[in-house]
C-alpha cells in the first residue's frame, strides 16, 4: 500500500489504524502473512518479517482500538452517569439525606464545571489538602506534592484553581487542554503551579481517564516509532505530546492558538517563567499516561538540545507510569540524567499492572529506567532498578494476586484506626476493592495508593537515594 506521509520524519517505524479494519481483517490476520498489503497495518517494506512475529500483539491492539471506538459514545455516558450520581450523593451527604431532600423538594444539584465537582478519580480519594505533616525540607516532600498534583489533575478548571488557591496556597500558572494532531481532538490535559515556598514550578499530566476511550486508545496503541537519536518510542504517548502531523518534532512550530500542542506550549511557558527569577526550578508529575508524558517531556527538550532548560529541571516523579521506549531511548535518557543532573523517581504500588506494560520481553523490548521505589501493599518502600515480575502476565501470581486484593480490602478498614481518618475509604473505592478481586492488576493502579505510599513512606528510603552514588542513571538497591 501507499504510505500517507504522515510519519515520513522516522525511518522506521509501526503504524496501527482502527478505523481502517474489519473484524473479519483482524482474524484473517491470525493466519496470514501479508502485512504489506494491509491498509491498517504500515511499516518500512524490509521490516514486514520482522513484523508478522508481532502479528497477535498487533492483533490485540487493533481489536482493543476498535473496541474502544464503537464503545466511545456509551462509555462516555455510563462515566458521565455515573459521576453525577457520586456527586448528586456526595453534595446531599449521603444517599439518606438525599432521599429525604428528595421528598422535600430540595435535593441539591451538582454542576460538572463547578470548583466542588469531583471526577471518579477524585471521589475515591477526596484528601485535597497537602499532608501539614510533611514540610517543605522534609525529603518527602516533593514526591507527596507529585502525587497530588498529580491526583487533582483529574479534576476540572474550577476545582484546581480553588485547592491551589485556598489548600496549597500557591499560584495557578496555567491549566490547559493540548491538541492531539493524530487524534484530531483535545484530549491531553495538564496545568502547572508555583510553589513559591520552594520557588518551584509543577507540571501535572492528567492521566487516563476511565470512561475517556480516547485516552485507553493511546494506552493499548502499539504502534511505534524510531528517532535516530533517541530509539524507538511509544507512538501513542508521543502524539499526546504534541508529535506534528508529517513533521515529528521540528525544533519551532507555528502553533493555532485554538490548537496548543503539549510540548510546545508548556515549553514556551517554562521559559517565560524561569527566565523571570535563575533561581527557580522546575518538576514533572503524573499518574499513568501522565507519568509516561513527564518523562517524554525532557527527552524531546534533549533532543532539541534545550540545556539550559534541562539544566533547571529538578526531577521527574511518576506513579504508575507505562514503559515509553526501547533500550536505545533507556541509554538515550541514561545519558540526559547524568548531564543534567536531574531525578527520575518511579514510584509502582505492588500489583498495578500498568508499570508492567508494554511488555519487556523478545517481542517489542521495551525498558524502564531511572529509580523505581516498589511499595507492597503495607506501603512499605524499596529502592530497586526494577519492579518484581517486571511483566504483568503469569499465571503462577493469580493466586498471590487474588489474597493481596483481600488483603487491601481488609486494610482499608485497618489503616485509619493505625494513622488517622484521612486514611479512611469511602463507599465508592471500598467497591472498587471488591472490583479489584477480579482485577487485581487494575484496581492497584488508582492514584489513591500512591498518594498513600508517598505520604507513609519512610525518611530512611529517601536516605538511601542521598547516600547512594548514581550508576547508569538508576540507583544501587
Amino acid at each position: 500500500m501507499a504510505s500517507d506521509q504522515s510519519h515520513k520524519f522516522s525511518g522506521n517505524y509501526l503504524v496501527l489504524r482502527p478505523n481502517q479494519v474489519s473484524v473479519f481483517d483482524l482474524f484473517r490476520l491470525l493466519w496470514r502473512h501479508e502485512l504489506e498489503k494491509k491498509a491498517f497495518v504500515e511499516c518500512p517494506p524490509e521490516k514486514f518479517r520482522e513484523n508478522i512475529r508481532r502479528k497477535w500483539l498487533i492483533f490485540m491492539s487493533l481489536s482493543a482500538q476498535k473496541l474502544l471506538l464503537h464503545a466511545a459514545k456509551p462509555l462516555r455516558w455510563f462515566g458521565e452517569k455515573l459521576e453525577m450520581w457520586v456527586n448528586l450523593v456526595s453534595f446531599n451527604r449521603n444517599i439518606f439525606v438525599l432521599l429525604l431532600n428528595f421528598l422535600r423538594g430540595k435535593v441539591i444539584m451538582p454542576e460538572r464545571d463547578s470548583e466542588v465537582f469531583l471526577s471518579f478519580l477524585g471521589s475515591l480519594d477526596r484528601r485535597v489538602a497537602l499532608d501539614k505533616n510533611i514540610k517543605p525540607v522534609d525529603s518527602r516532600y516533593y514526591g507527596a506534592l507529585a502525587a497530588m498534583a498529580a491526583k487533582i489533575s483529574y479534576e476540572n478548571r474550577a476545582f484546581v484553581e480553588r485547592i491551589i488557591r485556598d489548600h496549597w496556597k500557591m499560584e495557578l500558572l496555567g491549566y490547559y487542554s493540548f491538541w492531539n494532531d493524530y487524534q484530531k481532538k483535545s484530549n491531553t490535559q495538564a496545568f502547572m503551579v508555583h510553589d513559591r515556598r520552594t520557588d518551584m514550578i509543577v507540571v501535572a499530566f492528567r492521566g487516563t481517564e476511565p470512561f475517556t476511550a480516547d485516552d485507553w486508545s493511546t494506552d493499548v496503541d502499539l504502534s511505534w516509532y524510531e528517532l535516530d537519536e533517541m530509539g524507538k518510542i511509544h507512538g501513542g504517548f508521543m502524539k499526546a505530546l504534541g508529535l506534528v502531523m508529517e513533521k515529528g518534532w521540528p525544533p519551532e512550530v507555528e502553533q493555532d492558538n485554538s490548537r496548543p500542542l503539549a510540548y510546545y506550549t508548556i515549553r514556551e511557558k517554562l521559559r517565560e517563567q524561569l527566565k523571570l527569577n535563575k533561581k527557580t526550578r522546575f518538576m514533572l508529575a503524573g499518574h499513568s499516561l501522565g507519568g509516561a508524558l513527564s518523562i517524554l517531556f525532557p527527552a524531546v527538550l534533549a533532543l532539541h538540545k534545550e540545556t539550559w532548560l534541562l539544566d533547571r529541571l529538578e526531577g521527574v516523579y511518576t506513579f504508575g507510569q507505562p514503559r515509553v521506549g526501547d533500550k536505545k531511548f533507556k541509554e538515550f535518557m541514561e545519558i540526559q540524567l547524568q548531564n543534567h543532573d536531574f531525578r527520575y523517581l518511579r514510584y509502582v504500588y505492588c500489583n498495578d499492572m500498568i508499570p508492567r506494560t508494554p511488555t519487556d520481553d523478545k517481542t517489542f523490548l521495551y525498558k524502564h529506567f531511572g529509580t523505581c521505589l516498589y511499595f507492597n501493599s503495607c506501603y512499605k518502600g524499596k529502592v530497586r532498578r526494577e519492579q518484581p515480575h517486571k511483566n504483568y502476565i503469569s499465571l503462577f501470581l493469580w493466586i498471590p494476586r487474588f489474597l493481596n486484593a483481600v488483603w487491601e480490602l481488609v486494610r482499608g478498614f485497618i489503616l485509619p484506626l493505625m494513622k488517622g481518618q484521612e486514611y479512611k475509604e469511602g463507599w465508592l473505592l471500598i467497591l472498587l476493592r471488591f472490583w479489584g478481586l477480579v482485577f487485581p492488576g487494575l484496581a492497584a493502579h488508582n492514584p489513591q495508593d500512591y498518594v498513600n505510599a508517598t505520604r507513609l513512606s519512610s525518611h530512611r528510603m529517601y536516605q538511601q537515594l542521598r547516600d547512594h552514588h548514581p550508576m547508569n542513571g538508576s540507583y544501587l538497591a
